[in-house]
């Protein structure tokens, strides 16, 4: 097979996921799962029975954990595959806590993880990763919880106050200060000294809660300062997937805005035949597109750490930018119906302002690259 038919053959198998995967969402109800996270009885913070469908029925949990560890396979090319589509439909399922967060950090614990990585790649329970301080920013050398070893085991104190779906996940990845380093511990979600407290965000379609430690128990999964390095790894492919999540959302509201210049009508004409918002449209047109060569950019760095850690701080400043810019042009092409509660143009807006904060914002992410080139 020459390399062409074999890059085609890739293609063609990314492009059979990216559509079974929109088919399940369409079926899971698309922005309508999304809508119902507003209801505040709406549940544990997800759709639960869309993440049986994704997680469990399509394998979907086990995504980009290696299969020697239990995983499904696959890489970031699948992986952003899939965030792309749940970025266009808001659909609240815990891809990105679970399987992509707390999984890749999991994933790079090796044998210690084995076992909790098989609860989750069966879909059936989910984990969270808690190691981010308050402004939702990894920095390993200001971590908010610490462990000690307490003699009949390690112990967790502190409070991690930006978990993605910590409110109800059954296994807590915690990023906690030792006196050798970072290391990664992993605590029972509902386990004698964690308490949990569910927040009320800005973005109601994807649950965050704030989590204290107060001698909880946690089991080692990395030893000699290991930690730090298991979690930035992991990060970076957790920033990309992230990005490919903002590029999907934005072009969700780009196809938005086009089709309501086309229908809404001033002074006998489409909005849509107006220079100014042909102009609009174009500009955001090239943010959608110059998002996803962030994304091309770093999957063609996937093996190359040092390369990835650059791209994935690039993906994430412009997929940031793009997605901020282009969910609240959407509102403005809108007009007065944009701003209303009953269109769904405020659900993208309010997940661009919190996927820019997500693992650090775009400003955090030039102060990184620029200490990644050297500047």
């Amino acid at each position: 097979m020459t390399t062409a038919q074999a890059d085609a053959e890739r293609a063609g198998e990314l492009a059979a996921l990216r559509e079974a995967v929109g088919d399940l969402i369409a079926g899971s109800g698309g922005v309508a799962a999304a809508r119902a996270r507003l209801d505040p009885g709406a549940g544990p913070g997800y759709d639960e029975r869309a993440w049986q469908l994704l997680g469990s029925e399509m394998g979907l949990a086990g995504l980009g954990i290696p299969e020697d560890l239990g995983g499904a396979g696959g890489g970031l090319a699948e992986l952003t595959v899939v965030a792309g589509e749940l970025g266009r439909s808001l659909l609240p399922v815990p891809f990105l806590s679970s399987t992509v967060l707390a999984g890749q950090v999991l994933a790079r614990c090796g044998g210690a993880a084995r076992d909790v990585l098989g609860a989750l790649v069966s879909g059936g329970e989910t984990a969270a990763f808690a190691g981010a301080d308050a402004d939702g920013c990894w920095r390993p050398g200001r971590l908010p919880v610490r462990a000690q070893d307490e003699g009949g085991g390690w112990r967790l104190h502190g409070a991690a106050e930006f978990v993605l779906d910590g409110a109800s996940a059954d296994h807590l990845v915690v990023a906690a200060a030792t006196p050798d380093g970072c290391e990664v511990f992993l605590a029972a979600g509902d386990g004698p000294g964690v308490t949990r407290r569910a927040l009320e965000t800005l973005d109601p379609t994807r649950g965050q809660a704030a989590v204290s430690f107060d001698g909880a128990a946690g089991t080692p999964l990395t030893a000699a300062g290991g930690g730090a390095r298991a979690v930035s790894a992991a990060l970076d492919v957790a920033l990309v997937v992230v990005a490919a999540e903002q590029v999907g959302g934005a072009a969700a509201c780009l196809d938005m805005a086009v089709e309501y210049a086309k229908i809404r009508h001033q002074f006998s004409r489409p909005i849509g035949s107006f220079q100014a918002i042909k102009h609009k449209l174009a500009d955001l047109l090239l943010l959608v597109e110059m998002g996803r060569s962030a994304i091309d950019r770093a999957l063609l760095a996937e093996q190359d750490p040092a390369r990835l850690a650059e791209a994935a701080a690039v993906a994430k400043i412009w997929c940031s930018d793009a997605f901020t810019t282009v969910t609240t042009e959407n509102v403005h092409i809108h007009g007065g119906i944009g701003f209303t509660w009953e269109d769904d143009a405020h659900l993208y807006f309010r997940r661009a302002r919190a996927d820019a904060a997500l693992l650090g914002d775009a400003t955090v992410h030039r102060e990184r690259l620029a200490a990644l080139l050297g500047w």
